[in-house]
């Protein structure tokens, strides 16, 4: 089997209202989508998606009239590839969608096939008032989320931990909530600093008496030894590593024990066959693997295939935030959206490879 052709379809979706994300201080306007299709001498289409792939038509040809089935030699091409550019994890999820189809399997069980659905929380995008993210929270338990995580702005702590507080009061202790202070990394232009140690620890402290689940990204990326002494001080989980680059990154947060739970996304940061191995490290410890997948829903089944394939959990990232964020909405490029079950699980398509069907008329209509 020989890839003869690597085609990429450039998507972009109007959002009407614009979308606030709590990163990103510009009102999102259009949401854009990068197709990836990989297509073999046999017959058979890869589907990947997840980052812009801005620029790799410069390296189409370091993987043309190759086997799509030698995914090592491809993973390492990509890494030297994400190295000198920019992130092109989305090919590699494209030819595990090969790998799966020549195989009769999901992905899932390619990688482990410990969960055949992993129970979802509700991620929320934007910053909301305490009465209105409340609402909201009260909307996911009905929809079927066991759980939510809330945004924190650094310029906001006070009314976000009274959002915390709220939504705790309103639904009890059985409704898990996580916390994203969103201090690890910046949008493009975004040169604020992030909050000092003594402030995070503080805040840190006091969601941990409101028994959240996990504090997420409290500190920059290169603060280690403040992650460290985050966890040593205040018995709260830290998460974080959605967006770290490189594997070395990463085995250098396990060595040195930073984390309870490890996110790196499988398009956005290392990979599928990467954020395996390293996953697999993190529950060695006895730490946690729960992905990041805040993107697009091909993007989401490529990081659920992982998870549920090496046991990731207890809880699955489901971006989630009506009315500005919804299903439909993240997946308008799909055939069908991939939603919840009523009892709160996303569950594995059991189609061979990652079970993403694009709508190729919404393809043709939002191409750009």
């Amino acid at each position: 089997m020989k890839i003869t052709d690597i085609r990429l379809d450039r998507l972009r979706l109007d959002l009407d209202p614009p979308f606030r994300a709590a990163w990103d201080p510009v009102p999102r306007r259009h949401f854009d989508a990068t197709i990836v299709r990989v297509e073999t001498d046999e017959g058979v289409t890869g589907v990947g998606s997840g980052d812009t792939m801005d620029g790799f038509e410069a390296f189409e040809h370091l993987f043309l009239g190759t086997d799509p089935l030698d995914i090592i030699r491809h993973v390492r091409t990509i890494e030297t590839m994400n190295f000198h550019a920019g992130r092109y994890w989305p090919l590699e999820v494209a030819l595990w969608d090969i790998v799966g189809k020549v195989a009769g399997l999901p992905v899932a069980t390619l990688f482990g096939n410990v969960h055949k659905r992993v129970r979802a929380y509700a991620s929320s995008g934007e910053l909301k008032s305490p009465a209105e993210r409340v609402e909201s929270a009260l909307a996911a338990r009905e929809r079927g989320f066991a759980a939510m995580k809330i945004r924190i702005d650094r310029a906001g702590l006070e009314q976000g931990i009274e959002t915390v507080a709220l939504v705790r009061d309103a639904l009890g202790p059985d409704f898990e909530i996580m916390v994203d202070l969103n201090q690890a990394w910046r949008m493009a232009g975004d040169v604020e600093p992030a909050l000092d140690f003594a402030a995070v620890r503080r805040t840190v402290e006091r969601l941990g008496e409101l028994g959240v689940f996990w504090v997420e990204e409290p500190l920059p990326y290169q603060d280690m030894a403040g992650l460290r002494t985050l966890r040593a001080e205040t018995g709260v989980r830290i998460a974080a590593g959605e967006m770290l680059p490189s594997t070395s990154d990463l085995l250098s947060y396990l060595e040195h024990d930073a984390l309870d739970v490890y996110q790196m996304d499988v398009v956005l940061a290392v990979g599928m066959h990467r954020a395996r191995t390293l996953a697999e490290l993190a529950h060695l410890r006895h730490r946690m693997f729960t992905p990041h997948s805040w993107t697009n829903g091909v993007g989401v089944l490529a990081n659920l295939h992982v998870a549920a394939g090496v046991g990731g959990g207890p809880y699955f990232e489901f971006p989630y935030d009506p009315p500005g964020w919804t299903p439909e909405r993240r997946d308008f490029m799909l055939t069908r959206p991939v939603d919840i079950t009523p009892d709160g699980y996303v569950e594995v398509p059991d189609a061979p490879g990652l079970g993403a069907i694009l709508d190729e008329e919404a393809v043709r209509r939002w191409r750009i």
